[in-house]
């Protein structure tokens, strides 16, 4: 590795390697963050008990390792239960972009992270010991992101997409998270030979340009870029008024509560929301309980990473925010009274669907996070990265769409 990539790679150990984020669901309503669908009808139980447990949890966890995890795994509850409960979908919201021209769900995600943005980079430019999404700029980032926007658009599932649709009960999620695990597993242990190939250090605009120019000029690329589908969407050239696109309360709310859990988890953490780190933990974790000796590799053999494969998983902020997700949506789907997800798809579909699992996971670490540690929250604390991240795993999700079609999974 050359001396400016092992610079690189030193700046990226743990923060920039978190990522990942709110998705869709493959059974999606017209404006991307629809309901997953399901056989039979289903009533909401209210089960007062299970709010009663994830009190009881919060409880263990801050007994067992303190405080601040204890809120976090509380603020990943409120992550999963927004996005269980509006649907709210980064995957399908691209995909019914590409698709059919509609922006809702394109609008919900700039919505939640001008929100995110809003309160987290004032605190940045405050507080340096907060950390951003930073991540180099590197041949790694290209080729992850693209391959990754491909990637997701099979299964249907970004990294907390899956999480969530994994906690809803969703067969194809749950058979694709463990796959996810062991991808990005793999993804940390090549990180640094991809490094090898090439990157320049991150480049945060809160750092070079202090909050107010950041936020005004981030802001401004926002609100441009939300016009601009506006101008180019079907809804509009059927006539459709602008204000009737915005129709639909529970995306906007999850928008928002989202960005305001965002902001808190910058707080709580000292780091932003990520989602891939925690589950190539725990597929490190797995692998050093199957005899595999980890110390040697670039990556997992770090003495940071090492420390952590030797402590409890509940004290990783990632990995604790990751079970707090899972747990709020199933929370959200019993307390909504809806019904397990039944899937009917060929085995070539099967078959396609975990094996993008294994390549989402890998990617995500080398394009240092998905949907919600580069795209999100890279945008939310002024990384470049994420910007980079987000053009060229769209130009991914073009592909992606394509091959869904080719296997049968549809639009």
């Amino acid at each position: 590795m050359s001396p400016a990539s092992a610079r690189v790679a030193q700046t990226v150990q743990r923060g920039a390697l978190d990522g990942a984020s709110p998705c869709s669901n493959p059974l999606a309503s017209r404006n991307g963050v629809g309901v997953p669908g399901a056989a039979g009808n289903a009533r909401p139980q209210r089960p007062w008990g299970l709010l009663g447990l994830a009190v009881a949890a919060f409880g263990g966890i801050t007994w067992l390792v303190g405080w601040r995890q204890g809120f976090l795994w509380a603020i990943g509850v409120g992550y999963g239960a927004a996005l269980a409960g509006a649907a709210f979908g980064f995957t399908t919201g691209w995909r019914v972009w590409i698709t059919r021209r509609d922006a809702k769900g394109l609008w919900a995600q700039f919505l939640a992270i001008a929100v995110a943005m809003g309160m987290s980079v004032p605190l940045l430019a405050a507080h340096p010991e907060l950390g951003a999404a930073n991540g180099p700029l590197s041949v790694s980032l290209l080729v992850g992101a693209f391959v990754f926007g491909a990637a997701m658009q099979v299964t249907d599932g970004c990294g907390s997409g899956t999480l969530y649709k994994a906690g809803l009960g969703h067969p194809v999620s749950m058979a694709v998270l463990p796959a996810f695990i062991v991808g990005s597993f793999f993804g940390a242990a090549h990180l640094p030979a991809w490094l090898s190939l090439g990157a320049l250090p991150p480049v945060n605009l809160v750092q070079r340009w202090g909050a107010p120019l950041t936020l005004a000029v981030q802001l401004g690329v926002l609100a441009a870029l939300a016009l601009l589908l506006w101008v180019f969407s079907a809804q509009r050239r059927q006539g459709a008024s602008f204000a009737s696109r915005w129709s639909g309360r529970a995306v906007w709310l999850a928008a928002l509560a989202l960005g305001v859990l965002a902001a808190a988890n910058l707080v709580v953490a000292g780091q932003p929301w990520g989602i891939v780190y925690g589950l190539g933990l725990w597929g490190a974790k797995l692998a050093q309980a199957l005899g595999m000796d980890l110390s040697g590799n670039a990556f997992w053999g770090q003495a940071a990473q090492q420390a952590q494969l030797q402590a409890s998983v509940l004290t990783d902020n990632t990995s604790v925010t990751d079970l707090g997700l899972l747990w709020g949506a199933w929370l959200a789907a019993r307390w909504r009274g809806q019904p397990t997800p039944v899937v009917r798809l060929s085995p070539q579909a099967w078959t396609a669907s975990v094996a993008a699992g294994l390549v989402l996971g890998y990617s995500s670490r080398l394009a240092f996070g998905c949907n919600v540690g580069a795209y999100f929250s890279g945008i939310a604390t002024g990384s470049v990265h994420g910007w980079v991240w987000f053009a060229v795993a769209f130009a991914g999700s073009l592909v992606g769409v394509r091959l869904r079609r080719r296997l049968g999974l549809g639009d």
